[in-house]
């Protein structure tokens, strides 16, 4: 239940319907928007009276919200949420695309700060790195673990670019708040891993949410729901792709789930088109076609040696044809 507010309210008033929700035993979330003022009610809402509310003078409406999601959903906040870092970069509403680039894993420092140099240059405004890495093989290179954290936290103090890197076990967690990372990325496979997102929600950390494998769309908001239900409001979803019986491609990319969630949600999307793909020559498309279909950003795979890449140097674009990218990508964003 969604209680909408007379735009003559003030803060005061506002404050007379958390209290009185609150007394009845139910969680609010107020939402102040640009054109109105809307209070959500979660919980049993059986326990308070509907017409009691709607006859005060200060509720102009109520909405019923039937979706499972309440905190994640486009009636809960009717404006798009903005992520704003520590360095004052926008994620979401109108604001410019952002794009996140750098290699699949940490190997070394010489690569990292080539990587991370270059993708600086062409126009990225965070650095990726994974420091552990979830692979398939028990015997494939598994990352550098907390090594990997601290070059990263290196080559974010020499560019100055926020970092993002992937979170695979909850024990982990402070040690990326340690040295610190920007935001914490959950992969496909811990898109469910409910234990995991409780934690994330406990803190005041950007965390984007990578869409499960076969994951649909509501049962990836729901996983956005216990991040957010824990407090922690800054959420980015990230679509990378869905498994279907497709083989030219690693994944099937599903660029319809930007509208979807557009409409469904007021959390920023960005699009992983590199793992959707899997083919390096296949990203530069994909990218541009996810910045045509109002994406927030993208977070794509760049190594100087792919050919020598720890992982997933198949996808990885090199620093020439990223900067050629980033040109038609700020192309095509003047005219959305």
């Amino acid at each position: 239940m969604i209680i909408v507010m007379r735009h003559t309210c003030g803060a005061e008033q506002i404050k007379k319907i958390v209290e009185f929700v609150e007394a009845a035993g139910l969680k609010t979330q107020v939402s102040k928007g640009e054109e109105r003022t809307v209070i959500g009610l979660i919980g049993d809402k059986t326990k308070i009276d509907r017409s009691l509310v709607e006859n005060m003078p200060e509720v102009d409406e109520i909405i019923e919200v039937s979706k499972p999601y309440k905190r994640a959903a486009r009636e809960m906040h009717p404006d798009d949420t903005v992520i704003v870092l520590e360095n004052g970069l926008k994620i979401g509403g109108k604001n410019t695309p952002v794009v996140m680039a750098g290699p699949c894993t940490v190997e070394n420092w010489e690569i990292l700060i080539e990587v991370a140099e270059a993708v600086k240059s062409a126009g990225a405004a965070v650095l990726r790195g994974g420091a552990w890495k979830p692979r398939t093989s028990p015997y494939a290179f598994q990352g550098l673990g907390e090594e990997g954290l601290k070059l990263l936290a290196r080559a974010r103090e020499k560019t100055g670019l926020p970092v993002v890197s992937e979170l695979m076990d909850a024990k982990d967690l402070p040690l990326f708040l340690r040295y610190p990372v920007d935001i914490i990325q959950i992969g496909a496979r811990n898109m469910q891993n409910f234990s995991l997102l409780k934690e994330l929600g406990r803190i005041d950390k950007p965390v984007l949410l990578k869409r499960g494998l076969s994951a649909t769309i509501e049962e990836w908001l729901m996983s956005a729901e216990y991040i957010l239900a824990g407090g922690n409001s800054k959420v980015i979803l990230c679509e990378r792709g869905i498994r279907t019986i497709e083989k030219y491609t690693r994944n099937t990319l599903d660029l319809s789930a930007v509208p979807v969630i557009k409409k469904m949600s007021h959390l920023p999307i960005i699009i992983d088109p590199s793992h959707a793909v899997g083919h390096w020559d296949y990203v530069p498309a994909m990218s541009k076609a996810a910045v045509v279909s109002g994406a927030d950003g993208l977070i794509i795979e760049v190594h100087s040696n792919p050919e020598k890449a720890a992982c997933d140097g198949g996808q990885c674009l090199k620093p020439k044809l990223f900067s050629a990218l980033m040109r038609d990508i700020k192309a095509l964003a003047e005219y959305r």
